[in-house]
């Protein structure tokens, strides 16, 4: 068992890391529905990258195939550098701008429908623009849940490795003074004493697999598609991160759907973008519920009245700024006003998520130390109350 057991981890590690690489592309890695075209996969920063600087050769005339070989051979991205070369490519047969975008998946869906936008009204390099800022907030966002639940897996983290130092080394040595001197041990000695020599007989099997095990959790409560509400439950009901994820939704929702608006595309349509730009599953039901209602014929005002959990997951006062705006015609600028709000919020709220969780975190830390000194203190307790008598 200890010898298989390194190459059973590896195969779970690999098949994880696989699965979180995947590119969404049909069975021979071409996209579907078209042939000899490759999706490649890059990272945000790489599209922001491409986009911004797409805009500026655009703007200064560089027609898109020069622009396109210019960012091939600047870019540092060996990926985005073959991207480049097989949009090249299409350009070069006459495809247009958005189709070898789709061809290449390098960019998602909003920016491909405001190239597709553009390049039909003529406002391409505008709508680049939108794109590339879209792209910058899509960071942002990112970036500020990321850094928001860093401390506490920090602390956490930092606080297991410490414990389980602890129960594989120190509470065996202990073990064995205690059954020398025929100590009478409590329950919570008995239970961490015991872990602790399970750890010294199986450690080096048991904690690598529970490290894999651990990873396999967070892979499934996170990012499998038919489980990660579970976990995004758990996120929304611990105190400081609920009100920041809630916050940066609500400045996503804003800020794409009025910039998407503003480029001219449909409600409908800037919805469905919506709806596949969040990884929140109940945000990403309740925009497919406005694009359908809006199918139907109904407005915000309607929709979010008919929809039961629409003051949980947009604030009553957001609500009627939406109304308004969609009232005066005005409800692109409305949108993208609420964005910057709420955007706003979402950085105070990131400022002091560390004070917020500090004192759930010190408490964790605290029940593991009591834990630890209690079972250590209280058999030499009795000891030295048995040689009192």
């Amino acid at each position: 068992m200890t010898i298989k057991l390194p190459a059973a981890i590896t195969t779970l590690g690999r098949a994880i890391w696989n699965r979180l690489n995947a590119p969404a592309v049909g069975g021979n890695g071409a996209v579907p529905g078209e042939t000899g075209a490759k999706h490649y996969r890059i990272g945000s920063k790489d599209r922001e990258y491409f986009t911004s600087n797409l805009v500026l050769l655009l703007r200064a005339g560089v027609p898109v195939g020069e622009a396109l070989v210019s960012l091939q051979e600047t870019s540092g991205s060996h990926t985005l550098k073959q991207a480049l070369e097989q949009m090249k490519s299409d350009i070069d047969e006459g495809m247009p701008l958005y189709r070898a975008l789709s061809r290449s998946g390098i960019v998602g869906g909003q920016t491909q429908a405001l190239v597709e936008l553009g390049e039909q009204s003529g406002r391409l390099i505008d709508n680049l623009e939108v794109a590339a800022k879209q792209e910058e907030k899509q960071r942002v966002f990112r970036s500020k849940i990321r850094s928001a639940l860093l401390y506490p897996t920090f602390v956490l983290g930092v606080t297991g490795i410490v414990g389980l130092g602890v129960a594989w080394f120190l509470l065996p040595r202990l073990a064995e003074t205690f059954s020398q001197l025929n100590a009478k041990l409590p329950l919570i000695s008995k239970i961490l004493i015991g872990f602790g020599t399970f750890l010294k007989n199986n450690g080096v099997w048991a904690v690598p697999l529970g490290f894999v095990l651990l990873l396999a959790a967070g892979y499934i409560l996170f990012a499998v598609p038919r489980t990660k509400r579970s976990g995004q439950w758990l996120l929304f009901h611990v105190p400081g991160v609920s009100k920041l994820l809630h916050e940066v939704e609500i400045a996503r929702f804003g800020y794409l759907l009025g910039t998407l608006l503003q480029a001219g595309l449909s409600v409908t349509q800037a919805l469905h973008l919506l709806q596949s730009a969040t990884n929140l599953v109940d945000y990403k039901v309740f925009y497919g519920y406005l694009k359908t209602s809006f199918e139907d014929g109904y407005g915000f005002k309607d929709s979010l009245k008919q929809y039961a959990a629409s003051k949980q997951l947009v604030p009553p006062a957001v609500q009627q700024m939406i109304i308004a705006g969609e009232r005066s015609g005005a409800l692109p600028e409305t949108l993208i006003s609420v964005g910057t709000i709420y955007e706003a919020k979402a950085d105070t709220s990131t400022q002091n998520l560390e004070t917020v969780l500090e004192p759930i975190l010190l408490i964790f830390v605290w029940l593991g130390v009591l834990g630890v000194a209690v079972s250590v203190i209280l058999p030499i307790y009795s000891l030295v109350g048995g040689l009192g008598n």
